[in-house]
This record gives structure tokens, C-alpha cells and sequence, in this order.
């Protein structure tokens, strides 16, 4: 509401740029809540995508032998493969129950509490997945992998929009990559720790899903001593003490008041709105078009083709004359690339924005997924082809990780107001689980049908994607959540709020807008 001696919302934007302008450093608080947090949830996350691959033949043993004490007979050979599609699989599937129950435990526990309440999954997951063969018990694996989904379903929907909520706009993209960073670290853990020397034995492979319960505990021993999301306490608790508290430990300074009118300005424009719902959600046309762009995007990241990248990279490495032993050393790189380029995009992300980097990233992909099949079907012709198809997969993986791999969870919580965005988080993360299990269910079949062409598909994915985030996606580069939304505004048919028109807009809602009305006022005389 415009009132004579108040600043116009385009000085407070001009203020907002010199303050930033001014490189205010990065404080030890903020961090540690962004490493802390995404060591016992990404970095879980990542590590399980590759856990399982060293110890597959052991674990495949281990339930053949199990079923003989059981039953006395062998595992059938059909048993034996749809118990192992299982207990890979069924990781999916956790992941989707996850991500379908984070909203209701966002709104009850909050942003850190439920990063912490995640822990208990991953430790519980921890004890079934290394005490199975010790039991006896495959069944205790498949329900292990189940749990560690949830806790990976859960942790990719908390977890961004916990770093999106507590990061000055201006740092918020480099802070929201500490979620690509940890999974591609998680990975290549993963990797490290399977190797023959350490725990990729016979006799010690049960200690790699140990090791799970480890950056759970760590989180729990820190993360209660960190900020709440500061957005949460003042705009969903209504805790302005607590909120200017958890701003001042994050920004490491005592006047905190311009963070807090930020907060206040969109909370002023949401005022008579409570948490919505997923239908709520999808019924809204003020938010159609960040939807749609969300649902494309996290399709897009799981159907790029970086998981099928995995079925090709031991047979290009063993048709390059590589020994059998020395490929998991080799495969490293894979893991080390990832984790470098997730690194660069952290640091250039706030010079180059998101939309360019995710449109990079899929182009890339796209003209390296090309080279990639030139190169399959000239494999055997000559000597050196399979050196030049794994430069390409590493290419694939390093185009994925500059933008793709991370920016689409943090844009999920971009896009979103406040009231939006536990729903938000929930759908996209079904698109995310849905979308790689289907990966995981059909490329299988493509690959069979398609061969070396199967990538062809891929390529199509990725271009299709920058076609659209080029036509759709407006950069949200330093914005606020508020001015993000505004951006859409043209693009869904609705008229740009102006701030004359906040408390007329409050005024006309809702049968108890009394109270709303109240509070509204109280907000503005604090000011």
C-alpha cells in the first residue's frame, strides 16, 4: 500500500542491487547448513546410485545361497533375475512414496525438521541393507533399498527447498548446486568404496550399505544447531523473533530488517492464502505455466539419457583393450567428472544464470549423444573409435552436470511463492521417481530394439527441452520469489499486482478476511 514517506518498490530494488553489489560475504552458518544438510540427503542420494553396482555379483550369490538353505535346491535363473530387479527397482518406488509424503510432513515439521526426521529412514535403511546376510534374510535387502528410496524421495524435495529458503537471492543458485555437488559426490563414494581393495569384496561388501549411517549421524549431531528456514518461521509459523533470529546467525549481521521486508512483501501479497494443495496447485492458472515448465524440466533431467549412459560405459571401456580389472579405476573418471562440473556450475551459476545453463547443458548433450552413435557403429572399425566414444560419454556427463543435474530442483523452488511450494516440491518430485523408473523399465527394450541408436531418443529429449526452456523459462537469476512469479504473469493471462492494490486484494477475499485484514495491518505498522 503506498503511503507518503515510504520507499517505492523499485527503490527497494535499487537498494537491494548495491547491497549485493557489495559481495557480502559468505558466513560459516550458512555453509555448514548447506553442507551439513546435503551430506545426510544428496549425498545419500547419489551414493545409493551406484552402491549396489560392485557388489551385484555378490549379492546375487548371496541370495542363491540363502534360497538353497532355505529350500534346498538352487535359485531358478528367472527367480534369481526378477529378486534382483526387484531389489534395484524397488529403490524407485521408495523414492515415489517419499516424494508423495514429503508435503504433509514439510507442514507439520518444517524444512529442517524434516531433513532431520529423514535420518531416522536412512539409519533404520543402514541396519536392514548391512545386517541382511548376517539374518539370512534377502527380504530384509529389498525392504533396506525400499526405506533408503523414501529417505531419497523425501531428501530431494526438502532438502532444495531448505537451501532455496535460507540463501540471499543474490547466492541462492550457488547454494541451491551444494544439492547437484553432493549427489555427484555421493556417486562417486560410491565408486571409491567399491573398489576391490576396499569394501567391493565378498567378505566385506555388507559394510558399504554401513557406511550409509554415517552422514546421517553427522547431520543429526549438527543440523539441530543450525537456523530453521527463516521464510518458514515468519510466513507459516508466524514467528518474527525466531525468523529475525535465524537471518541474523545465516547473514552473520545484526540488521536483518531489509531480508525481513522481503519476506514481508510476499507474505503481504499471500496473506489470506494457507499451504496449498496439490489440487489447489493444478487448478491455479496464476501457476499453469511454472508447473508445466517444472514437470518438463524434471522430466527432461531423468530422461536426458544419463542413466542409460551407465549400460554402455564397461563394454566401450573393455572394446578399448582396458583389462577387466583395471575398468572400475578407470570408470572413477566417470564419478570425477561429475563431481568437477557440478563444482563449476556452483561457481558460475549466479555469472550465467540458470536458463543458459540448462540450455547449454541439454544442447550439449544432445550433439555429444549424436558423436556417441557415429562412434558405436564405427567401434569396430577402427582401433582407436572406443577411446573417442568414452571421451563422448564424459562429455555427456560433464554437459549434464553444468546445468541439468541440479538447476531444475533449484528452479522448483524458485518458481513458487511460498504457499505453493510444499505442493510444488511433491509433484515434481513424482515426475522425478516416475520418470526414472520408467527409464530404468524401458530402455532396457529400447536399447534391444534400437542398439547403438538408442541414444537417438535421447538426443530428441534433450533438444525438445531446450526448445522450450528457451521459449518459456524467464531468468530468475537475483530475483525475488515474488518478482519470479511476475515474470509468469503474462504468459498465464493474469494481471501484474501493483502494491496499491495489496490491501483492496486482501479486502476482497475470503469470509474471514477480518482477521486477515488484522494482521495485514499489524505487518504494515511494523515498517
Amino acid at each position: 500500500m503506498d503511503k507518503p514517506g515510504e520507499d517505492d518498490p523499485s527503490d527497494i530494488q535499487m537498494s537491494d542491487s548495491e547491497k549485493n553489489s557489495g559481495k557480502q560475504p559468505v558466513t560459516a552458518c550458512l555453509l555448514s547448513a548447506a553442507f551439513f544438510g546435503a551430506l545426510g540427503s544428496s549425498f545419500i542420494y547419489g551414493y545409493n546410485l551406484s552402491v549396489v553396482n560392485a557388489p551385484a555379483l555378490y549379492i546375487k550369490a548371496f541370495y542363491n545361497k540363502t534360497w538353497i538353505e532355505r529350500y534346498g535346491e538352487p535359485i531358478a535363473a528367472e527367480t534369481a533375475t526378477l529378486l534382483w530387479s526387484i531389489t534395484v527397482s524397488i529403490f524407485a518406488i521408495g523414492g515415489l512414496l517419499g516424494a508423495l509424503s514429503v508435503s504433509l510432513i514439510l507442514k507439520v515439521l518444517g524444512r529442517k525438521g524434516t531433513l532431520l526426521l529423514n535420518n531416522v529412514f536412512a539409519i533404520i535403511a543402514a541396519l536392514l541393507l548391512s545386517l541382511g546376510e548376517r539374518a539370512q534374510s534377502f527380504e530384509m535387502l529389498i525392504i533396506g533399498r525400499l526405506i533408503i528410496g523414501v529417505d531419497s524421495g523425501i531428501a530431494l524435495s526438502a532438502l532444495p527447498m531448505y537451501l532455496g529458503e535460507i540463501t540471499p537471492r543474490h547466492i541462492r543458485g550457488s547454494i541451491g548446486q551444494f544439492n547437484s555437488i553432493l549427489i555427484c559426490l555421493g556417486v562417486f563414494t560410491g565408486q571409491v568404496l567399491g573398489l576391490p581393495e576396499l569394501l567391493g569384496q565378498e567378505s566385506r561388501w555388507n559394510h558399504l550399505f554401513s557406511f550409509l549411517a554415517l552422514p546421517a549421524v553427522l547431520q543429526l549431531c549438527v543440523l539441530p544447531f543450525l537456523p530453521e528456514s527463516p521464510r518458514y518461521l515468519l510466513m507459516e509459523r508466524r514467528d518474527e523473533a525466531a525468523a529475525e533470529r535465524a537471518f541474523q546467525k545465516l547473514l552473520g549481521k545484526k540488521d536483518v530488517s531489509q531480508e525481513l521486508e522481503e519476506v514481508h512483501a510476499e507474505a503481504r501479497a499471500q496473506e489470506n492464502l494457507c499451504t496449498a494443495s496439490v489440487l489447489q496447485l493444478l487448478r491455479n492458472p496464476a501457476v499453469r505455466w511454472q508447473l508445466i515448465t517444472i514437470i518438463i524440466t524434471m522430466a527432461c533431467y531423468q530422461l536426458c539419457g544419463l542413466n542409460a549412459i551407465w549400460y554402455y560405459t564397461n563394454g566401450i571401456l573393455r572394446d578399448a583393450g582396458f583389462a577387466a580389472n583395471v575398468i572400475p579405476y578407470v570408470t572413477l573418471s566417470t564419478g570425477g567428472v561429475e563431481t568437477l562440473a557440478a563444482i563449476v556450475s556452483g561457481l558460475v551459476i549466479e555469472r550465467i544464470g540458470r536458463k543458459p545453463l540448462l540450455i547449454f547443458g541439454f544442447s550439449a548433450m544432445a550433439v555429444f549423444f549424436s558423436l556417441l552413435t557415429v562412434f558405436l557403429n564405427f567401434q569396430d572399425s577402427v582401433p582407436w573409435m572406443p577411446y573417442l566414444s568414452y571421451i563422448c560419454i564424459l562429455a555427456v556427463i560433464a554437459s549434464f552436470c553444468s546445468g541439468p543435474g541440479g538447476i531444475p530442483f533449484v528452479l522448483t523452488g524458485e518458481l513458487f511463492e511460498q504457499s505453493y511450494r510444499p505442493a510444488a516440491f511433491m509433484i515434481a518430485g513424482t515426475v522425478n521417481w516416475l520418470s526414472n523408473f520408467a527409464v530404468g523399465l524401458l530402455f532396457p527394450f529400447i536399447q534391444e530394439k534400437l542398439q547403438s541408436f538408442a541414444f537417438l531418443v535421447f538426443v530428441a529429449v534433450c533438444i525438445l527441452g531446450s526448445i522450450y526452456l528457451y521459449a518459456v523459462l524467464p531468468e530468475t537469476k537475483n530475483k525475488t520469489f515474488t518478482d519470479i512469479s511476475q515474470s509468469f504473469a503474462k504468459i498465464n493471462n493474469i494481471p501484474i499486482p501493483t502494491p496499491g492494490h495489496e490491501m483492496e486484494l486482501v479486502l476482497t477475499i475470503g469470509p474471514d478476511s477480518n482477521g486477515k485484514v488484522q494482521d495485514i495491518i499489524k505487518m504494515e505498522s511494523s515498517f
